[in-house]
C-alpha cells in the first residue's frame, strides 16, 4: 500500500543561479526523486525545432506538442523525457535549443502540459522539483519553498563556465514578465543567496530549514 501523500521541495530561481545543481545534491540528500522542468521545456523545444516550427508560431507549436507522445518517467532517480519514443537529453543544451526555449515556454498550453507532467511525478514518489514556478503554480500547496539566486554578474560568469552563450538579461526579461506563470518569489519561499556560497552549504541551509518545518529525514 502506498502513501497517502508524497512531499514535494520546490527550488525555484533564474537561470544560472545554481538551483540545478542545488536540487540535485539534495535531492541525493535526501533520498527524494530529482525533476528539473526545464529539461521538460527544452526537450518540448527540442522536438519544435526538429519538426522546422519557429518557437515563436504559438498555433503550429501547440498543435505539434498536443499531437506529440510525451513521455516521463524516473531513470536512476531523475525525470527523463521521451518525445514520439525519442530521448533528447544530449541536444537539451544545444545553442539553438537556448535560444528558442523561453519562447516556447512562455506559451500558456505547453505549460498547462508540462505541469501536469510534472505533477504525475507527485502522485507515486517524493521529489524535489526544481524551476521558476513551481512553488507558485506546480505545487502551491507544498510548505518546502525556495527561492534560489545569484548576482547577474555571478550568474553571467557561471553561464559562461558552462559553455553556454544564451544571454542571461535577455532570459531573466522573458522569465519575469511572460503572462503565462511569470517567475515570481512565492510568499512563503526562503530566498537564498548563492553568490558566495558553495553547493553544500546551500544545501546545508534548505537542509536546516526543511528541519525546522518538520520534514522527517
Amino acid at each position: 500500500m502506498g502513501k497517502d501523500s508524497y512531499r514535494v521541495v520546490a527550488i525555484d530561481g533564474p537561470a544560472a543561479s545554481g538551483k540545478s545543481s542545488v536540487a540535485r545534491e539534495l535531492a541525493r540528500r535526501l533520498g527524494f526523486a530529482l525533476v528539473n522542468s526545464g529539461a521538460i521545456y527544452r526537450a518540448i523545444t527540442w522536438h519544435i525545432l526538429q519538426n522546422g516550427i519557429n518557437p515563436g508560431d504559438t498555433v503550429r507549436v501547440t498543435q505539434a506538442v498536443e499531437s506529440a507522445r510525451i513521455a516521463c518517467h524516473l531513470e536512476n532517480n531523475e525525470s527523463r523525457v521521451f518525445i514520439d519514443n525519442v530521448n533528447p537529453t544530449n541536444y537539451l543544451r544545444e545553442d539553438r535549443v537556448n535560444e528558442g526555449v523561453s519562447r516556447v515556454s512562455t506559451i500558456r498550453r505547453i505549460r498547462e502540459i508540462v505541469v501536469n507532467k510534472m505533477r504525475h511525478y507527485a502522485r507515486s514518489h517524493d521529489l524535489v522539483v526544481e524551476g521558476r514556478d513551481i512553488g507558485s503554480v506546480v505545487f502551491p500547496d507544498t510548505p518546502y519553498k525556495f527561492y534560489v539566486d545569484a548576482s547577474p554578474d555571478v550568474r553571467l560568469q557561471r553561464r559562461l563556465a558552462q559553455g553556454q552563450r544564451d544571454e542571461i538579461a535577455a532570459r531573466d526579461h522573458a522569465d519575469f514578465s511572460r503572462l503565462a506563470s511569470p517567475l515570481i518569489v512565492a510568499d512563503d519561499a526562503l530566498v537564498i543567496d548563492t553568490s558566495h556560497l558553495t553547493i553544500e552549504e546551500v544545501v546545508g541551509k534548505i537542509i536546516a530549514q526543511l528541519k525546522l518545518k518538520g520534514l522527517a529525514l
